[in-house]
């Protein structure tokens, strides 16, 4: 074997080392978010109940209290409620996982702290497999699943950065994530090689890495919608006089309301959207490039063409006075469930062009 070889070998099992060490850390991180969320339940925090049964003929949000300075009236800034809209609950936001206690908070800077740790090293798990084979590393399955995890949890952590109402999003991110990193691992490793003529273009890293960045934005957008139908449920149950239980209590209060949440996935569905048309029409011009034809109707194309008439039919829903809420939120599941099989299901189900590598 040459030195060369022999270099790339030590990178790959490097690479594999570093994949397995960041699994162990996110699971610390897990645990982290966990005891976060259990300390927060015993918190003594408002309840949302008050602000989703206001009395009718209630003082209006906005309150003005007047002092009087010398003869002068002197009016205080007013206190106001921002609401959603006609017919929209003005609810708060939760106190987030910790529930506003001590330690539940510092709880959850550790999982944080813990999940930035983990991020690195597979995120030096990732860039090691790139050298090993000295190309873009997601040339299968195996590497598009860690570079996948590793672009969701960087989307995460900037979201965190720019000072955003996001650590809700921890526990599910990092069980996620390890889901992710375990089929991976177990089902999906495939040797280090180099690509078929076909796939070796700049155009691998263009297309491939915009639709990585897409699905892991989308994948945050489709977490906030799952917790948004929960939670707009739970103040549902509330505001029609209803008794959740200790559990919904416990959990559903604390996240952000369903109003934060909706607008949350909307914003992030909503800014992706072009960078996935982007994704499709690169796509087309390196499969004009690589078999001479911009669209075959191949599998792959197909379902990645489905999964932007989901989005785009989800958009449209936000714009019509029918579809908000609640349908258009079914319609981003269904968008993203279509990105998922388009994932796992063509890639491992169905014979196509874009099955190279088996997985």
């Amino acid at each position: 074997m040459s030195l060369a070889a022999e270099t790339n070998e030590s990178l790959a099992q490097l690479s594999d080392l570093l994949i397995y060490s960041s699994m162990a850390v996110y699971t610390l991180a897990f645990f982290a978010h966990i005891a976060e969320w259990v300390l927060g339940s015993r918190s003594k925090v408002g309840r949302t109940a008050a602000a989703l049964t206001r009395p009718a003929g209630e003082a209006p949000a906005v309150t003005v209290q007047v002092k009087t300075a010398g003869g002068t009236a002197v009016l205080d800034k007013p206190k106001v409620v921002t609401r959603s809209g006609a017919g929209v609950r003005d609810v708060p936001d939760g106190p987030g996982a910790a529930g506003g206690t001590v330690k539940g908070d510092l709880y959850g800077r550790i999982a944080v702290s813990l999940t930035v740790l983990a991020f690195l090293i597979e995120a030096a798990g990732v860039v090691t497999r790139a050298l090993s084979v000295q190309r873009a590393p997601w040339g299968n399955m195996y590497e598009f699943s860690t570079t996948f995890s590793t672009v969701a949890v960087g989307a995460y952590l900037g979201f965190l950065f720019a000072k955003k109402n996001v650590r809700w999003l921890g526990l599910p991110l990092v069980t996620t994530v390890l889901l992710d990193l375990g089929v991976a691992t177990t089902w999906l490793k495939t040797p280090s090689d180099q690509l078929v003529p076909a796939l070796d273009s700049y155009w691998l890293w263009i297309h491939v890495s915009t639709a990585i960045f897409c699905g892991a934005v989308f994948y945050l957008g489709a977490v906030a919608t799952l917790l948004y139908l929960f939670r707009d449920s739970y103040e549902n149950k509330l505001a029609t006089g209803g008794n959740p239980g200790a559990f919904a209590r416990s959990v559903l209060e604390r996240l952000p309301s369903a109003a934060s949440l909706d607008k949350f996935s909307y914003r992030v569905n909503a800014a992706i959207f072009p960078l996935w048309t982007f994704t499709i029409i690169a796509g087309a011009i390196w499969a004009g490039d690589a078999w001479g034809r911009y669209w075959g109707w191949d599998a792959k194309e197909v379902w990645s063409f489905i999964t932007w008439v989901g989005y785009a039919a989800y958009l449209h829903a936000r714009a019509t006075a029918g579809w908000k809420g609640r349908k258009a939120a079914y319609i981003a599941l269904v968008a993203f469930g279509c990105f998922l099989f388009n994932y796992y299901g063509v890639n491992i189900f169905v014979s196509s062009k874009h099955s190279y590598a088996g997985v």
